[in-house]
């Protein structure tokens, strides 16, 4: 019953304290009752909005934490000042907690728990909202009552479980079936709330329940299924995307609802003042009593009801808006407009509904209705200035406008623009949401939220020539759908599913008032209006350096000062500013002043606001739209067919008079026929025109009808002129008309040989599916109609994403992954899914999976493993939890495990660390969640081995266990069997397995002869004799050793099966086979084995009892010298290039394991680190005692101490004579040579790495980093390659598509355009496994992704990943960077050091170009590849900047030594630091030079051109040829063009084609990456196509890239000055034109140099 909580809990969260509401809050959702989301009072001026300076101004995480998921906001957040005069956002989430948000900074200011959620899993597939249900329906704040956010109000939280319905008696509302989505209303005394159910699942009946504000009491009960309708019959769901119940405030409440069962009406006409009881696919007209029930008074259900209801398509989907007054027309007071799920809109008179099949031919009686593209799930945006406009948000396609007009007393909405991008193909577009400044026409903008692309998306009101005009648009990870933006004081806000909750706004005072906005009044096209002074007053000292227009060309400049131009505190400058019309209509455009000052928190761009009016003084004719479609109409499903509209306008003040209308039904151009007058209308083709004028007044339009002749299949158009006294006009009218669409859904059988069709109530099965292996079958949906039949969409498909049970529905999950040797088990999962065939009708189809976990023997005679799966355990609790390590092996699996743990005898069985297989008798102490055990088995990746644990878990060790069903019954273990056994382990001394005797002598050199021949007597004599190691063979003969000889290797346990002479429980070897016991556990890998040959002939090599009385500090180990006890380093590890960890860790196995490394060091015992260099703040221990713990594997040496490193350094001939110092290389500024006493030769040398390295680039891809996975997600998951011969370089090429690409696991590749939530960088040698394909190569690990970025173009000699060691070479000493003076080359080419410079504020030092590497980055890589700009500069070690300017607010920092970070590629020079930039400019001016001499970009490195490009960078005049590339480019200091528009050259990677024409037919481009009329240049588009072969700039305003071109659809190369639209952002140049693309091709000879 938790949603039915919420309710009441959630007013009194919103209520705050008394009569407080100021004019910029937002307190209901849209603003108002009415729904339509129109608000006037929130300071949004187009010009603020659509600059620079209006931007994200913070972005909050949310803390709740349920089950570790982050929150989620579905319902949308209020806005409400308090009376201390501050303005609050508050917010609800699906946690049930709520918060109140500083509506400036974001920053949390209070919040409270409201109950534990309702948890998704229990709704039986259902996943729309997951994991947890909270609030989900925006509430309402009341301001007139006084309650703190942390009170109760009396009479709260209201119970409405088991509530009653007034109108049926035999209805009752359940808590956990049904589900609050809609808005609450707040009314006069009452507040009302509706409801439906979860997914359409139980029973969905539509609920209102009303109840008083003050006191709590229910006054109304509601249910949309009514008296006569059974209780057990669903329908008249009341949800409408979380819309809103609207009132007029005057006594009125309406809704729409969804589909039902019921089906009182069928055939017979229903007056709509004689509703049913059965409210089912309605929009509905309540009166509110006096004591707060309602009254149905009015209905409408569209005539097709019976087909919406069989196709699920509920009228619903939508909120039943209210449009203002402006949209009055005669006799309709009142219009409403709503959209269901079949995608028709719907106007309607709110004063007379229409009822139920009360038209002509028994269809509607409303004012209008329009077909959609697809289904709609979002309220109407409303702009009722400037004659008014509709917005409705179609999924999958753009969004339509309409526009109102009012002829004769008929109202109409005549269809005349669209978005220019589509909307998100699944649901999630929000509501329509349009904003004005106080009402002004001219201002209006219209908002909309997305789940895909540019996710709030922000457009003027009032389109131009048919599409919507973009201004803004800003991307937010996660925005959650349905959602609507929220407004302040200047601000608007967003929630998300990811945690997040985001403010926008422009966060910066203006610099300057010159007393916006200026309004020219009406003037007459093509005639200027009387100049305006503008007058600008500096509010701080400022420096003016550009004053420029942007926008149209009715407005022109003039005076402007000489720039740049210094004004002190309160000076004024001034200059003139034109009006001069040349369309008609509101006009805008802004003025934008750039200044540089030194105030923080002042803007550096004011805008300034112009506004006319244009008119026509004699007629002038528009038609809207230019074409009208008729799409997917069904043949003769209407009768009467399919209707739609257009709007003749007289844009002139004189009448217009029509001279003549003609037809043609070949093309534009003719030929003319004249069209035949019909009772009806107009007949042109199979379309006539009803009430086409002969005159139109000034300024007024008619709506013509349109009627399409559905009697026929086909294609059919006409193309029809109008002429008249105000010009010629031609529009097209086009129609498609077809058979209905029929549904054939299937699913491949499970071997994928054929297809199984689906039938209602059949399952689909995936067969038995085996343990971490993916079935993936196909699902089949087609359109088995006829050829000439509509299209088939799909209206509801809700696959099973993350549902537990079966996973996989194509989203990289694993059926069935669960542990080796568990019990097979049956998973289950549901998709529901509904297409627009009548016939269909909402399928809920099932999907069944057998999944069976893969058996380790020895197995049981059922098939299944003697050793059962237990759990994941916590190791380490305290100690060991499994006392006997059988072996460690980097081939471990589990399958190898259970056989060397049966062969054992042991009754517990264990994998851990990946590769270690553990034994014991007894069960560990603590079980804990499965998630902790996550590391996959050394030999085999999709097996689980134990693992480290994760959130609070984290950074642990865990076991998985396995048990001996025969003596394990879950809870005890059973009596011991006789045996024999292997002995575990006694007197400190545990076993390590079965070894073969050596090649040329004993395993063990030294033999005894114990009294009795056991293990424990064996072992006892050996301990007494210092021995590390005993070994028992033959039944029981003794040897002793401190190392094993030569060949001596570890084999099968069931080759040591001889038991001991003196106790036959246990074994004592075998012939030439002993069982070997270490001290203290000492564990030798098979791999050092080799390197571990014994050399004593006794035990005078081993340490005796009176050598030490304790663990010493060994000062040589093999060719390795002790330095001293080291601190760890300041930012990262001492030693850094590989490392391992073991309970069994020696000296000797970490000098092994880091063979190939000139040092070596352990740590914290048990840790081992190898390297070439100590980095940067690792220095001798002041206490050199520090390195006190004791080795666990050998407890008579030290292995370092907590952040103290035991350090050995490499010497080839440790047994030489002369002694001599060693010095240490350092990664930081610092040198040490360090003397010790090791006897080695003068010339030791260091062995040359041999192991593994990080490939630093592949192909168009640098190495980036080591990273994390997310937190609830995959890091990177847009694409997965994964192989087992995966290597960088075909990761590389399997992800060219994307920005980023990830190895894990060895054998997994993942591709992605941006990070998923909680990933993070961590230590590059956390990515430790090699390559799949590869075994030179890191390929990430475990939960680890080697992480490489595209980053330019290829070198002149890299087309596959190329390898390198990390770990830069030996130089010598003397070229060490000193640490008293900056160790930088003072000149590098052309280019002379700087100093060491901060970044600028809030902004980049330098603007024009980067490129990231941080393996090999160094000063003369950067330098290359910058070298056609000014300055460049190396931050963070690895990044590269370029550019022309420096930023003002980049300065030298006041510390030199700041820039500290070596450079990865030269360690002998310093590439910057966190923030800080070692900074290089041009000394001299380059000449020209041509292309063939330009200046190469280093390999694997390209630059990416950025948005700011200064004017020395402005391209030349182009050739005269446009067909071809110009032969020549500009040098790095051209001076700035200051001319009239010309085509741009291209930037460094792109060069100008030619003006090419759009195809008749798609694009040229396939791709649009942004749309900007404000700031759009080429240069800004070049930077976002980096990664294409082609990039073109149309309408002045678009992106387009691609890497091929459509010319199958007569594209062509034009004339230069067809492309004539100069670009908004750079008005010297062209950025193509309505149809022509200024077109650039990536030219490789530019971007890589001469080769």
């Amino acid at each position: 019953m938790f949603p039915t909580l919420v309710i009441s809990f959630l007013l009194s969260f919103l209520i705050s304290h008394v009569s407080s509401l100021a004019s910029t809050d937002t307190i209901t959702w849209g603003g108002d009752n009415s729904r339509t989301g129109y608000q006037t009072n929130h300071n949004m001026d187009p010009s603020v909005v659509g600059s620079s300076q209006f931007g994200q101004i913070f972005k909050t995480a949310l803390p709740g934490k349920y089950n570790g998921y982050t929150e989620q906001v579905f319902s949308q957040p209020l806005v409400y000042t308090t009376s201390d005069g501050i303005q609050y956002v508050y917010v609800a989430t699906t946690q049930n907690n709520l918060y109140k948000l500083d509506a400036k900074t974001g920053k949390i200011v209070l919040s409270r728990s409201l109950h534990i959620p309702f948890l998704t899993a229990d709704l039986n597939g259902c996943v729309d909202i997951n994991p947890t249900i909270g609030v989900t329906a925006t509430g309402v704040i009341d301001p007139d009552l006084d309650c703190r956010f942390e009170c109760e109000r009396a009479g709260f939280p209201v119970d409405l479980e088991g509530t009653v319905a007034r109108n049926n008696p035999i209805r009752s509302f359940n808590g956990g079936i049904h589900h609050q989505c809609p808005a609450l209303l707040h009314t006069g005394q009452y507040i009302y709330a509706g409801f439906a159910s979860h997914c359409v699942q139980y029973n969905f009946t539509g609920w209102i329940m009303g109840w008083d504000k003050t006191t709590g009491e229910i006054v109304e009960r509601y249910a949309t299924e009514g008296d006569g309708v059974p209780n057990t019959t669903p329908g008249g769901g009341i949800w409408m995307s979380g819309g809103g119940l609207a009132s007029d405030d005057a006594g009125s409440l309406f809704f729409a609802t969804g589909n039902g069962y019921a089906s009182q009406l069928s055939t017979i006409p229903v007056n709509s003042r004689n509703p049913p009881t059965s409210l089912e696919e309605a929009a509905v007209h309540m009166t509110i009593n006096d004591d707060g029930s309602l009254k149905i008074v009015d209905f409408f259900m569209p005539w097709e009801k019976t087909q919406l209801d069989g196709a699920d398509r509920d009228l619903g989907t939508s909120p039943l808006e209210l449009l203002p007054s402006e949209f009055s027309c005669g006799d309709y007071k009142r219009i409403g407009v709503v959209t269901g799920k079949s995608g028709k809109t719907y106007w309607l008179n709110l004063d007379n509904l229409g009822g139920y099949q009360n038209g002509p031919n028994k269809l509607d009686t409303i004012i209008q209705a329009y077909q959609n593209d697809n289904s709609v799930y979002a309220g109407a945006g409303v702009y009722p200035l400037e004659g008014g406009y509709i917005y409705i948000n179609v999924i999958q396609y753009p969004t339509h406008v309409f526009k109102f007009s009012c002829n004769n007393g008929v109202p109409s909405f005549t269809k005349v623009a669209d978005s220019p991008t589509k909307n998100a193909y699944v649901l999630g577009v929000g509501h329509g949401t349009t904003t004005s400044l106080n009402g002004e026409p001219g201002t209006g903008l219209v908002w909309t939220s997305d789940v895909d692309g540019q996710n709030l998306r922000v457009y003027n009101a009032v389109p131009t020539d048919g599409l919507m005009t973009q201004i803004a648009g800003f991307n937010i990870p996660g925005v959650t759908k349905f959602t609507r933006p929220i407004f302040g004081d200047g601000r608007v806000y967003l929630g998300t599913t990811q945690g997040y909750f985001y403010g926008f706004g422009s966060p910066v005072n203006l610099p300057i008032n010159c007393s916006s906005p200026y309004d020219f009044g009406t003037a007459n096209l093509q005639n200027a209006a009387a100049a305006r002074t503008i007058t600008c007053t500096a509010k701080i000292g400022v420096t003016v350096t550009n004053v420029s227009l942007t926008g149209n060309a009715n407005f022109n400049i003039t005076g402007v000062p000489a720039i740049p131009l210094n004004v002190a505190k309160g000076s004024t400058f001034s200059f003139q500013a034109y009006f001069n019309p040349q369309t008609v209509g509101p006009l805008s455009s802004d003025i934008v002043i750039t200044t540089t000052n030194n105030v923080a928190g002042s803007s550096t761009s004011s805008p300034i606001s112009l506004k006319g009016t244009g008119q026509s003084v004699n007629a002038l004719l528009s038609v809207s739209p230019v074409t009208l479609a008729f799409q997917g109409v069904i043949t003769g499903q209407q009768s009467g067919g399919a209707n739609q509209s257009l709007l003749i306008n007289n844009q002139g003040n004189s009448p217009l008079t029509i001279q003549n209308i003609q037809y043609s039904l070949k093309s534009e151009t003719g030929p003319w026929i004249t069209p035949n007058a019909t009772s009806s209308g107009t007949k042109a083709g199979a379309f006539t025109f009803i009430g086409l004028p002969t005159t139109i007044p000034g300024n007024s339009a008619v709506t013509v009808t349109v009627n399409f002749d559905t009697s026929d299949s086909g294609n059919f158009a006409a193309y029809v002129k109008v002429v008249s006294n105000g010009g010629t006009k031609v529009f097209d009218v086009v129609g498609t008309s077809g058979s209905p669409p029929v549904a054939l859904l299937e699913v491949q059988t499970p071997d994928r040989t054929g297809w199984v069709q689906y039938k209602e109530g059949q399952n689909f099965t995936f067969g038995n599916v085996t343990e971490n292996t993916t079935r993936s079958l196909k699902l089949r949906l087609t359109n088995n109609a006829t050829s000439d039949s509509a299209r088939l969409s799909l209206t509801v498909s809700k696959p099973p994403f993350g549902v537990a049970g079966i996973i996989g529905a194509n989203n990289q999950v694993d059926l069935a992954e669960v542990q080796w040797n568990t019990d097979p088990f049956q998973g289950n999962a549901q998709w529901t899914m509904n297409v627009d065939d009548p016939n269909f009708g909402k399928q809920h189809i099932q999907f069944d999976c057998l999944a069976v976990s893969e058996q380790a023997a020895p197995l049981q005679s059922n098939g299944l493993g003697l050793y059962r799966y237990t759990g994941c355990f916590k190791e380490n609790n305290p100690g060991h939890q499994l006392k006997i390590q059988i072996y460690g092996n980097p081939n471990n699996t589990i399958a190898m495990c259970v056989a060397a743990c049966a062969a054992g005898g042991y009754v517990f069985c264990g994998t851990q660390y990946n590769r270690e297989c553990w034994g014991g008798l007894n069960i560990p102490i603590q079980q804990v969640s499965e998630n902790n055990c996550n590391y996959p088995c050394a030999g085999n990746i999709n097996q689980i081995c134990g693992g480290n644990g994760v959130g609070s878990d984290a950074g642990g060790a865990y076991i998985s266990l396995f048990a001996d069903s025969s003596r394990f019954n879950g809870t005890v273990v059973n009596t011991a069997p006789s045996g024999p056994f292997v002995n575990p382990g006694a007197d400190g001394y545990v076993s390590m397995g079965c070894y073969t005797e050596a090649t040329n002598g004993r395993a063990l050199a030294q033999g005894y002869n114990p009294a009795q021949q056991t293990v424990k007597m064996c072992v006892d004599t050996c301990s007494a004799n210092n021995y590390i190691y005993a070994g028992l063979e033959y039944g029981g003969q003794c040897w002793c050793g401190n190392s094993f000889g030569s060949g001596s290797v570890p084999t099968a346990a069931s080759d040591c099966q001889m038991t001991c002479n003196d106790n036959a429980t246990e074994y004592c070897g075998a012939g030439n086979r002993l069982n070997v016991y270490g001290k203290n556990g000492t564990f030798t890998p098979a791999t050092t084995l080799s390197t571990l040959i014994a050399t004593e002939t006794g035990p005078a090599a081993a340490p005796t009892a009176t050598a030490t009385s304790g663990p010493q500090i060994k000062q040589v180990i093999g060719s390795w010298s002790f330095q001293g006890c080291w601190t760890e380093a300041t930012n990262g590890r001492a030693l850094g290039s590989k490392t391992y960890a073991a309970d069994s860790m020696t000296l000797e196995s970490c000098a092994s394991f880091c063979s190939g490394f000139s040092m070596f060091g352990v740590e914290y015992g048990r840790e081992c680190y190898c390297g070439n260099t100590v980095r940067t703040g690792s220095v001798k221990a002041t206490n050199q005692a520090d390195c006190s713990f004791t080795c666990p594997g050998d407890g008579i040496e030290f292995c370092g101490a907590g952040n103290r490193l035991q350090l050995y350094a490499y010497n080839s001939t440790s047994e030489s004579s002369s002694s001599s110092s060693i010095s240490l290389s350092l990664s930081s500024s610092e040198t040490a040579a360090i003397a010790t006493s090791v006897t080695a030769s003068s010339s030791s040398t260091v062995p040359t790495p041999t192991g593994p390295t990080i490939v630093p680039s592949a192909g168009l891809y640098n190495y980036m980093g080591c990273f994390t996975e997310a937190t609830n997600a995959r890091t990177l998951g847009a694409a997965l390659h994964a192989s087992d011969k995966n290597t960088i370089a075909d990761c590389a090429a399997a992800c060219s598509a994307y920005q980023y690409f990830g190895a894990e696991y060895g054998r997994e590749c993942w591709c992605g355009n941006s990070f998923a939530a909680g990933s993070a960088r961590t230590s590059d040698f956390d990515c430790s496994m090699t390559c799949a394909g590869d075994s030179t190569s890191y390929c990430g690990a475990g939960n680890r992704l080697s992480v490489h970025v595209k980053n330019g173009t290829n070198g002149p000699n890299d087309s596959s990943g190329s390898s390198a060691s990390i770990s830069p070479s030996s130089v010598p000493s003397s070229q060490t960077p000193s640490a008293d003076s900056p160790p930088n080359p003072t000149s590098i080419g052309s280019y002379t050091y700087q100093g060491c410079y901060t970044e600028a504020t809030k902004a980049r030092a330098l603007t024009g170009a980067s490129f990231y590497n941080y393996t090999v980055m160094t000063l003369e890589m950067c330098a290359s590849s910058c070298s056609a700009f000014t300055y460049w500069g190396v931050e963070y070690g690895g990044e590269c900047y370029c550019g022309n300017t420096l930023n003002p607010t980049s300065v030298l920092a006041a510390n030199q030594k700041d820039c500290s970070f070596t450079c990865p590629g030269d360690q002998y020079e310093y590439c910057g630091a966190g923030n800080r930039l070692d900074m290089y400019k041009l000394t001299y001016i380059s000449p020209p030079i041509s292309s063939s001499d330009s200046s190469p970009i280093s390999d694997n490195n390209a630059v990416v051109a950025t948005d700011a490009v200064s004017s020395s960078s402005t391209p030349a005049l182009p050739t005269t040829s446009s067909s071809s590339p110009p032969s020549s480019k500009t040098s790095p200091q051209a001076a700035s063009y200051t001319g009239p528009p010309v085509p741009s050259t291209g930037n460094t990677n792109f060069t100008y084609y030619s003006c090419i024409s759009e195809p008749s037919s798609s694009r040229l481009l396939p791709l649009q990456i942004s749309n900007n009329g404000t700031h759009m240049t080429i240069e800004k588009c070049l930077s976002d196509c980096w990664m294409y072969q082609y990039a073109g700039v149309e309408y002045g305003r678009e992106c387009w890239c691609g890497n091929t071109l459509n010319l199958a659809a007569g594209a062509m190369n034009v004339r230069d000055e067809k492309c004539g639209f100069s670009c908004p952002g750079n008005g010297s140049e062209y950025c193509g034109s309505g149809g022509h693309l200024s077109l650039f091709w990536f030219d490789v000879e530019k971007a890589v140099g001469e080769l």
